[in-house]
Formats: C-alpha cells, structure tokens, sequence
C-alpha cells in the first residue's frame, strides 16, 4: 500500500480508512437508532480491529463492554465515530484531542448548513480539530468505510444488508446520500467498492483530500467523486494532479451553476464564465470525466474499474443485424470513436468466411452462424487481427440469453477474443443477471444498450489521452506592475499587456486635433479610430469605433466625431484621446480571456470573437497558467475551431500564435491574480498560419480599492 507520510496535509487518513482499533462515543444498545447503527454494521461486517463503546450509562453495548469516557478505553483508538447532539460536541471532541485520537467523525447535523450560530459552532470543532491534528469528517455527514478490514464508520442505510463487495472502486460525496446511491448501484452493477466517505460539512477533510489520498492508494482503480461545491480550488488541483500521474480515472458528478458575479456588466468574460463552465475546463486540463447522469457516472466506472484501456478510438462494431450497426454509428459519431474501414487483407477474410454477411466495419453477421458458431469467433479474430481496432462492440440482443445457443456463443466469443484482452471488449445484450456475470467473469463489459456502451469505451479513450499527456508543472511569471485600484482605459491595458508579451497592432492616442493628420499619415491608412476612456468600457455601444478611416481629412473629422459621441453618451466621462491604429488583413476574430473565479482563481477563456462570443457561447476554460501544449488543447476545444484550420477551403491560421497569445495571458493572470477582477480582448485576430495572432482591443477590470 503506498503510504500518504509523504503528503503532510493528509496527515492521519492512514487511520481513518485502516483503523487498528474505533472508539463509538455515544454508542446506543439500539441497532436501529443512529448512534447504534455503525456499532451493528462493525460487528456484523467483522472488522478486525478492537471496538470500544463509549457510554457512561450502559456497562455493555450491543454485547460489548463499553467505557464511561473515552479516558477510560484502554488503548489510544486511532478514530471517534462521535454519535452524539451538537451540544456535545466540543466537549467530545477536545477530550480526543486530549487523548490522542488520530481520526474522527462527527454525524451530527445543525452546523454551518443551519446559519451563523451553527457555522461558529462548526468553526470551533474544526479548530479543536486542527489544534491535536485530528482528521475530522463531518459534520452533518454519514461517515466512511473500508470494506477489505470491514472496517463501517457510517451509519448509511445503503449497508443495511452487508458492506459493499471489497473491489477497487472508491466513492467520496458531499452528500452521504448520493455516495450511498452510489454504492448501492455499484453493488447491483457488479462493481466492487474499496472506499467509500461522505465529507458532509467538510469542517476538517474535503472531496479533495479524500481524492487526493485515494489517488495514492495501490488498491483503487478508479474514484467516483460528487459535490456541489469546491471549497479550496488549489487543493482540488493538486488532488486531480495526483489522480492524473497516478493515472486514477475520476468520474465526476458536479451540480449546480452559479452567474459570474457582478463583474458581468464590464466583462464579456465575466456574463460567459459561470462556475459550471470554470468546471467543464478542468475536468478537461486534468483528464476527469464529468457525468451528465448517475447512470453515465456508473457506467463509467464500470468499465475503468477493470483496468484494460483502448489505446486509440479506433472501434470495430459485430452485428446480428445491421440495423443494430447504424444505430452503433450514429452513437460512435456522438462519441468520437472512430468506425474506421476494415483492410481488404481482413475483408476478403469475412467474404470467404461469410459470404451471407458483411465483409466491413461494421460487420452484419446475419444469422447464419447460428449454424456455425465458429463464425462469430473467426469474426473476432479478423476484425481485431487485421482491423487493429482499439474495442469492439459485438451487438447480439438476447441471443445470449437463449436457453438453446446461449452456452456456445460464449464459448465462441472468448474464442475469438482470447488473444485480445489487452483491450476492451463491451458486448450489448439482454440477458438474466447470472448470464451477465458469467461474461463479466470472462472480462467483457457488458451494456443494455449501444449508447451506454459507447459513452463507456469513449471515457476510457479519454483517460488514456490524458494520462499520456504530462500536465505542465513549470511556473514562469511576466514582470509583476501595479495595476492600480482604478479602471484602466484601452490604451493603458494595452501598454500593460504588450509588456507583458501580448501582440497589438501598431498604434498611437492623439490628444489635440492638429495633431491627427501627422499621426495618421505616419501610421498609413486605412486605419481605424477609437475612443479611449477608462469610464466607457464598450466602446461600439456607443459609436465610439470607427472603422475603414482612408486620408486625412477622414480621419480629422472622425477624431472630432467621437469625442461628440462620447460626450453625448456619456457626460463627464474622462476623456485620454483618441486611439488611431492599422487595419488589419482578414483573420479569424476569435476571444480570449480571463475571469477571476472565487475558488479556482485565474481562468483563461477562449472561443469565438465578436458578436459570436454571447450569440453562440462557444467557448472553453482551463485554470491558471497553460503551457503551449494545454493552451493548444484548449483552442481545439471549441466547436468553431475547423474555422481556423481552413474551413471551407480558407487558408489555415496561426494556431501557434494564437496558442503563444493565450500563454502569455495565462501568465500574466497569475502573476496579478491579486488585482485582476477580469481581462478581455475581443478580438483576437488570428492571421494566416506564420503571420500571428492579434490582440484588436483590450479591456482590464482592477479590483476596486473602495
């Protein structure tokens, strides 16, 4: 088992999931009450370790001795499963401080979820807590176990009938009722679950600290993780870091979204980044697969748990009837598995072997190896011996389940996948509960239905694509300058950030209207003209843009156009001159950003410039500093990039540079995460590949001094 000594801040998990021995304060003669009920499930499951009872009323409980104090016990236990009313509680608590106790729970409800007197309650629990080292789970939570040591410190009525078969899954929830749902499906699917936690309240241990302990542990394959919020984003990261280098497929469930703030009004950023779109992007950078539905989040694991991986998306599909191969298609395509052509070496194979089926990907073996069921195993063995396929899905509806043939097509689908069970297998059929579980015991995966399947096979690719990518640890920061506590006009951000490496085009502000002509002709024309205020942040809501300016005298009159405009909109505004910059050449208008997200800090945004931006919402997140690689990662993402890979015949654009333009931004967010509220630059003009990437405007929101 690999130890957790090595990561200080998750001191004393050791104790809490493999306990030696477990004090019950308050425990109940009552198996049906909850502070009876982790008392009967450690007895029932057997655990192996030493039980006290603490209960100054009773001399046994449930048919153990039990102790007036928790002083009293014997031995230091390594954890408090403390089943007592929130008045008690601090007195419960400091005497494990006291004692030494390594590891506690509190079950009790009435905290923080209740208002102010209830969160200053919980405050001084998790100070007591911090005070002796103690790890605290709850309150307000169901508690955790290990089912290998039959180890129940929870009191979930999803263990009323036994402990979760031991396997290598691990569950850790927020909510002590969806992670016991959680368990409860798993058991029903066949998944074997090692850990499982309820954090509650998080007073002392969060999501992320289960995570990141589990991530460390030799006998988890995969953690289910559900919560409704993050309460620390630095500790979430590196919690996914280390499930991401352990290569620990985490299948997530997050609920809730939440605006972006008031920061919505100035930023576009800001009213297109709300906390579930911040979310979205760090699944994306750390490789953990969000669910949409419980059921997804089951299947998922299901299939990871078991440890084989695609090493590609490439997906042969075996049919008894064609329709079944369309409807595998469509789902493929949904799922960006690729239903590549078989090599004619293999189609002339099924063409001598079936002349009544199909001799490609997919494969329609019609009903004919009923006669013969050494078809369907030559079948297997062609399309992953000359196809290379990464998975197959073989579709055979409830032939499996036929009292006749069911025997022999078992034997002849293992014959045909023996040599190939480095990778996955799923196998779509309806069949009675022991049938599954004997495909399962040969080591296929096993769906009701082709969606299922293929959402399963495309999480595992997915895993291995982020595995196999190192996730950047190197930090390098621009020169940090005082952004002042004041809003900054165009011309200001666009000086701040040019230092900081971010392209603009050439420009100048003109302050005096004798000075235009000079200053245009110098620039060359056509060129288009700005306000610069650092009180009117959209500038073309109010006319303050003019574009395509052609001489001289154009360009004298626009500068007096817009400081009427200007003054006209908004009266009083300050006023530091009138911006005249190049045109640029044609280029995808893109948007690139960043937003100050309360839990995760610096988030870079990018998609779709303009007008696009809010009309279209296609955009994409990732957290804090990027390298080229992530913020390449990142442009991908987006449904419009075809746009900037030469969509429709147009010549590519320059990716890199644009990838340069988003680094450069990253870094310069961290570097003034303290200051910045909100960055925008819309547009991004990314040019044709080798000619750059231009930032068009700027627009930096400060954090207010007031």
């Amino acid at each position: 088992m690999t130890p957790a000594n090595n990561v200080p801040a998750l001191a004393n998990f050791e104790k809490a999931f493999r306990p030696r021995s477990v004090a019950v304060i308050g425990a109940s003669d009552d198996a049906t009450r909850i502070s009876g009920r982790a008392l009967h499930y450690l007895i029932r499951a057997g655990y192996r370790g030493e039980i006290y009872p603490v209960n100054h009323r009773r001399a046994t409980v449930q048919g153990l001795r039990a102790y007036p104090t928790l002083a009293d016990v014997p031995q230091t236990p390594d954890i408090a499963l403390i089943a007592l009313p929130s008045r008690l509680l601090e007195g419960a608590l400091t005497e494990c401080l006291e004692q030494g106790v390594g590891a506690a729970v509190v079950y009790a409800a009435g905290f923080a979820e209740t208002g102010s007197d209830g969160g200053a309650l919980q405050g001084r629990l998790a100070a007591i807590a911090a005070a002796g080292d103690i790890r605290l789970f709850g309150p307000n939570c169901l508690g955790l176990l290990h089912t290998d040591s039959g180890f129940a410190g929870t009191f979930s009525s999803a263990f009323d009938t036994a402990l979760p078969t031991p396997g290598g899954a691990a569950i850790v929830s927020q909510s002590g009722a969806y992670g016991g749902h959680l368990a409860y499906l798993c058991e029903k699917r066949g998944i074997g679950v090692g850990y499982w936690v309820s954090t509650g309240n998080e007073a002392g241990t969060d999501v992320a600290d289960c995570i990141h302990w589990l991530a460390l542990q030799d006998d988890v394959s995969v953690i289910l993780a559900y919560a409704e919020g993050i309460r620390d984003g630095d500790s979430f990261r590196a919690a996914l870091r280390a499930a991401h280098d352990h290569r620990k497929p985490v299948v997530f469930m997050k609920v809730g979204q939440s605006a972006a703030g008031a920061t919505a009004a100035q930023s576009h950023t800001a009213s297109l980044a709300g906390a579930d779109a911040v979310f979205d992007g760090l699944c994306a950078q750390y490789g953990v697969y969000r669910a949409q539905t419980t059921q997804e989040q089951v299947d998922v694991a299901y299939a990871a748990v078991r440890g084989r991986f695609p090493s590609g998306r490439s997906l042969g599909i075996i049919t008894v009837s064609g329709g079944f191969g369309v409807q595998l298609c469509d789902a493929a395509e949904r799922g960006v598995l690729e239903v590549t052509p078989l090599a004619e070496s293999g189609r002339a194979k099924l063409r001598a072997l079936n002349p009544m089926g199909s001799d490609d990907n997919p494969c329609d073996t019609t009903a004919g190896w009923l006669n013969d069921m050494s078809l369907i195993t030559k079948t297997f063995d062609v399309m992953y011996s000359d196809g290379g396929y990464d998975s197959i899905i073989g579709s055979f509806t409830m032939l499996p389940d036929s009292l006749t043939y069911g025997a022999e097509i078992r034997t002849a689908i293992g014959a045909g996948t023996r040599e190939f069970l480095d990778r996955p297998t799923a196998l779509c059929m309806e069949a009675r509960p022991e049938v599954v579980r004997a495909y399962e015991s040969d080591g296929f995966l096993v769906f009701d239905d082709s969606e299922r399947a293929v959402t399963a096979l495309a999480a595992l690719a997915y895993f291995v694509e982020h595995f196999d990518t190192p996730i950047a640890s190197h930090r390098k920061r621009t020169t940090r300058v005082d952004l002042g506590g004041e809003p900054l006009s165009e011309r200001a951000a666009q000086q701040i950030l040019a230092d900081a490496g971010i392209p603009f085009p050439a420009s100048t502000v003109v302050t005096h209207p004798d000075d235009v002509a000079k200053a245009a002709a110098d620039l060359g024309f056509p060129l288009v003209m700005k306000i610069v205020s650092p009180d009117i942040a959209h500038k073309t809501e109010i006319g303050g843009v003019i574009l395509d300016v052609e001489d001289e005298a154009q360009a004298s009159a626009a500068y007096l156009t817009l400081l009427e405009r200007a003054n006209a909109a908004v009266p009083g505004a300050r006023i530091e001159g009138v911006l005249l910059g190049v045109m640029c050449p044609k280029g995808v208008e893109t948007i690139v950003g960043v937003t100050n997200d309360p839990a995760f800090g610096p988030t870079v945004m990018f998609g779709l410039g303009g007008m696009q931006a809010e009309l279209f919402r296609d955009v994409a997140f990732r957290v804090g500093e990027l390298d080229h690689a992530e913020a390449v990662n990142l442009i991908r993402e987006i449904k419009g990039y075809p746009l900037l890979t030469g969509f429709r015949g147009a010549a590519p654009a320059d990716v890199d540079a644009l990838a340069d333009l988003l680094v450069a931004v990253s870094r310069f967010a961290v570097t003034h995460a303290d200051q910045l509220d909100s960055l925008d630059l819309n547009p991004v003009l990314v040019l044709e590949e080798g000619r750059g990437a231009l930032a068009l405007d700027a627009l930096i929101t400060v954090r207010t001094t007031s």
